[in-house]
């Protein structure tokens, strides 16, 4: 229980819907990532996560169509689940300031959490340095929304340089930005996230570690040395935890991935515990506070 009487919620800060009558999810591809190729929704995800003790989440864009953040929102305003909204825009467009106030006035927009854009698919590794990209996340700040970062481990450094620039903008970083796990490398990778790590406005979701590791062999100690360096380098008031579902079904069901969240944690003090699974997404996002109990 958090000070003042108030619960914690537990908080399943990265996961997706898609339904697929209503648009592609292109980046399915191959025979691999085929089991994602059907509906996932909320009702899908609710027996799991109510399973699993997730009493609120925060539901992430997946592809970057301007349609799917005001669907998000309106999902979020309807589901008791769904306590953030992770949604798109352009931030290289010259209305990006307008197009995030349309989101917070739309059905839902006062879920509105943060933004994010796929910047691992960008072939600029420097993408995130570009002055109408920086002119974007000035307004996503502007905005008083906190930005996700989906990067791979080349494109660190241009997130470092950035973050740097922007103090006031709250960035947080996705999958750990997804080192590779299944070869067993740590460095540069590890290097660059301490790097970022010594920024205060840069927090980072452990989520998406399963689906880095191999698929099919994957053990608890392959995925610890990853977990042990962020833990270490942001601390657990500034880590959160993130199912990442349904992508991490192609490695883990969804209480098996929570369970590992756990036993990656298993070391922190109750309070510690307490930020990784609920505090530091509330504060990141600017979460609805957890209902009072007692009289």
């Amino acid at each position: 229980m958090a000070p003042g009487g108030r619960v914690t919620p537990f908080v399943d800060a990265h996961h997706h819907v898609w339904d697929l009558s209503v648009r592609d999810q292109d980046w399915i591809t191959g025979e691999r990532l085929a089991p994602l190729r059907r509906d996932f929704s909320l009702d899908d995800l609710r027996p799991e996560a109510t399973a699993a003790g997730v009493t609120a989440t925060v539901l992430v864009q997946t592809i970057t169509v301007a349609a799917e953040t005001p669907e998000f929102l309106a999902l979020a305003a309807a589901d008791d689940l769904v306590a953030g909204v992770v949604g798109w825009v352009d931030l290289t467009a010259p209305d990006v300031a307008d197009a995030l106030a349309a989101l917070r006035e739309a059905p839902g927009g006062g879920y509105l959490a943060g933004i994010r854009h796929q910047v691992q698919g960008e072939p600029d590794q420097d993408w995130l340095c570009r002055p109408d990209v920086r002119r974007g996340l000035r307004a996503v700040a502007g905005a008083g929304l906190a930005y996700d970062l989906l990067t791979l481990p080349h494109q660190l450094p241009a997130a470092v340089r950035t973050a740097t620039v922007l103090p006031e903008l709250t960035f947080v970083v996705d999958h750990l930005s997804k080192p590779p796990i299944a070869s067993g490398e740590l460095e540069p990778w590890a290097g660059r996230m301490r790097e970022l790590a010594r920024l205060p406005n840069v927090m980072c979701k452990l989520s998406g570690l399963v689906t880095e590791a191999d698929w099919g062999r994957w053990d608890i100690g392959d995925l610890r040395p990853y977990a042990d360096v962020v833990l270490d380098a942001f601390g657990p008031r500034r880590l959160m935890f993130g199912s990442d579902w349904p992508v991490c079904l192609l490695a883990a069901p969804y209480d098996r991935v929570v369970e590992a969240g756990r036993e990656l944690t298993a070391q922190l003090s109750a309070a510690e515990r307490e930020a990784v699974f609920g505090g530091t997404a509330v504060r990141a996002y600017g979460l609805a506070p957890p209902p009072q109990t007692g009289g």
